[in-house]
């Protein structure tokens, strides 16, 4: 390409990367504030608001908590581990994106919001490994969290006590584990467990007053399991009622869609809604309330049950009936349920329903520069691929320019992952230059069952590459979109998609856009983190056993056939992906002459979290994609 279009920049694409958004974390223990992460200072930063307050209120009034130039999460601890009565949060962050996240705690009042991880107070740090929290008992004295600090790959769950710092293994298989939670009288610890099988998990409840010094295994009397099973299946972590004689989890067991069941501490346990799309389900502390949310086709829907007889007490009210919704959050007493919502119209923010009153009340107001009446909804089609599989797919179509347009097809990553209706600043952007974007869910996403989600394992992976063919045909069939001006984009393992994608159907792909994507597997598995390559092998096959089919399944070994202009970007400090699969399918590139860029951001990890490299990023692909494309 040319050092124009290299170094240019799209009119009027940043007031959209400039839009922001907000959404719930945790409620204080009293009710009287709420925290939201809010993405105003440029990365995901903590902010409280306080209540009762007029609402909405402007992100820009939030109290800012802290101002790290890396990504942070927060919580509130249930009670102060100190014994004071004052309000103490737990936060968890990493360095430049490498995913080794570390604990701390701080105040929930401060003066000055922190500006980094040396102004909180160490929980559980060891800058070279990883920290992942789990929940907090009621009495705020135990802290569960799974770290890899034992030998670098496997997770090993721990208990902390936190008044005294005294910790011990509880749970360490040799494999992938993390803590789900207590019950409320801190007695039980679920644990989950992935298993070498893609898309399968195990939980065990751990009787820690049963729990002797060395870590439990499966055949401890401690541990129970919970909804054991032969065939792959998710099995997720309980929501208790408050007297712990039961409790709420989702499962796929012996379905094809995640249901609701009801367990109780022996491992007895039955389906008690389902609601034929997957579901996930919780308590609030009160046990007043058991929230079942579904996706449904990829949108949010919600309801509210009476925990005792399962009848539906509410149906909870979104703002838009397209759209989705996440970051649910009980008050303590049941009264309130915050969460985020999303949709192609509302960029994200907070929002609050009341359980009393039925009402609904947005939380938050995010800065957005861009007229919402501009954006456009996407249609949900079905298309035909191969075998007669239909696979679904959301359509944005423009509103400007002349048809046919020409089409950015946006594949997602995972590959155990679902591209559903929220809000995409580029999606919009780019429709409102005149191209119609198309995000399908090809074989081996989640949402729409077991069977669906394993269509693409292991050698069967390039029947979702076939998938993209398909969506070509249609592309093909209708009037208004112009097959012959439709270009891949794609991140992580749809970036690997998007280089399938042009490898295989060099006839049919215009152009790439590939960020932080796999160019070879075999590369890929061998120099990805150890904590990661034995998860990411469940999905793509082993080094030691499939090491010619993975050689066959990457891209890199198809390169002769990639003729199209590729857009590449990756984070110099991934450790999902290494940079290494970026530089050496733009060298191969560059040596045969085919047009191609790589922009690397030392600063990133598994994608743009720093809205400067995303406002430097994104006119870039944007201008690739008008100059590729022609519009």
């Amino acid at each position: 390409m040319s050092d124009d279009t290299a170094g240019g920049h799209a009119p009027d694409i940043r007031p959209y990367l400039e839009i922001r958004t907000a959404s719930p974390s945790s409620w204080a223990p009293d009710g009287s504030a709420l925290l939201i992460s809010s993405d105003l200072p440029g990365t995901s930063q903590v902010h409280r608001l306080d209540l009762p307050v007029e609402l909405p209120v402007p992100v820009e009034r939030l109290v800012p908590l802290t101002r790290f130039e890396e990504p942070v999460g927060a919580g509130y601890l249930p009670v102060d581990p100190q014994g004071s009565d004052a309000h103490r949060l737990l936060l968890a962050t990493d360095r430049g994106g490498n995913e080794r996240h570390q604990l701390f705690t701080m105040p929930a009042e401060v003066d000055q919001p922190r500006a980094g991880p040396d102004e909180l107070e160490p929980l559980v740090v060891d800058d070279e490994h990883i920290h992942r929290p789990g929940g907090v008992s009621r009495d705020g004295r135990r802290l569960t969290y799974a770290t890899n600090r034992a030998n670098g790959v496997d997770f090993d769950t721990w208990v902390r006590e936190l008044p005294t710092g005294a910790e011990r293994r509880v749970w360490a298989p040799g494999a992938w584990t993390s803590g789900g939670g207590f019950s409320p009288d801190g007695r039980y610890l679920a644990v989950s467990e992935l298993t070498t099988r893609a898309g399968d998990n195990r939980v065990h409840l751990l009787d820690l007053e049963q729990h002797g010094d060395e870590p439990a295994d499966h055949d401890s009397p401690a541990a129970v399991e919970l909804a054991p099973h032969e065939d792959a299946a998710s099995v997720g972590t309980p929501s208790w009622l408050p007297d712990g004689s039961a409790f709420f989890f989702a499962t796929d067991v012996g379905r094809e869609f995640v249901g609701i069941a009801r367990g109780t501490p022996d491992g007895a346990w039955e389906y008690v809604i389902e609601p034929g799309w997957d579901s996930g389900c919780a308590v609030d502390w009160e046990g007043r309330h058991l929230l079942v949310v579904t996706n449904d086709d990829g949108r949010t829907r919600a309801t509210l049950h009476d925990p005792g007889s399962l009848e539906v007490t509410a149906e909870v009210p979104l703002p838009e009936d397209h759209g989705v919704a996440g970051g649910w959050s009980f008050s303590k007493d049941g009264r309130f349920l915050a969460f985020a919502f999303s949709s192609s119209r509302h960029p994200g923010d907070a929002w609050r329903f009341d359980t009393d009153t039925g009402e609904l009340e947005r939380l938050t107001t995010s800065p957005c520069e861009v007229d919402a009446d501009t954006f456009v909804a996407p249609e949900l089609i079905r298309y035909r691929s191969f075998d007669g599989l239909q696979v679904p797919a959301f359509v944005f179509r423009p509103t400007t320019g002349t048809a046919p347009h020409p089409v950015v097809v946006v594949i997602h990553g995972g590959p155990e992952s679902q591209w559903r209706p929220s809000f995409s600043p580029l999606t919009q952007y780019l429709v409102a230059q005149g191209f119609a974007v198309v995000a399908p869910n090809v074989r081996g996403s989640t949402g729409y069952g077991r069977s669906y989600q394993h269509l693409d394992d292991v050698d069967k992976r390039l029947d979702s590459v076939r998938d993209l063919a398909g969506l070509h045909a249609w592309l093909g069939a209708q009037d208004d979109l112009d097959e012959s001006r439709a270009a891949l984009y794609g991140g992580s393992y749809g970036g690997y998609m998007v280089l399938m994608g042009l490898t295989q159907q060099p006839e049919l792909w215009a152009a790439g856009v590939d960020i932080v994507g796999m160019s070879d597997l075999v590369t890929f598995l061998e120099n990805t983190a150890a904590w990661r390559r034995a998860f990411r092998e469940r999905e793509y096959g082993s080094l030691e056993h499939d090491r010619e089919l993975l050689r066959e399944l990457s891209p890199i070994t198809h390169v002769d056939r990639l003729a199209a202009p590729l857009f590449i970007v990756h984070g110099a400090n991934d450790p999902r992906v290494p940079l290494g699969e970026a530089e050496q399918m733009h060298a191969i590139l560059a040596e045969r002459g085919v047009a191609s860029e790589l922009l690397v951001y030392e600063d990133e990890g598994h994608g743009l979290a720093k809205l400067p490299n995303r406002i430097d990023a994104y006119p870039r692909i944007a201008a690739f994609l008008q100059q590729v494309l022609g519009r």
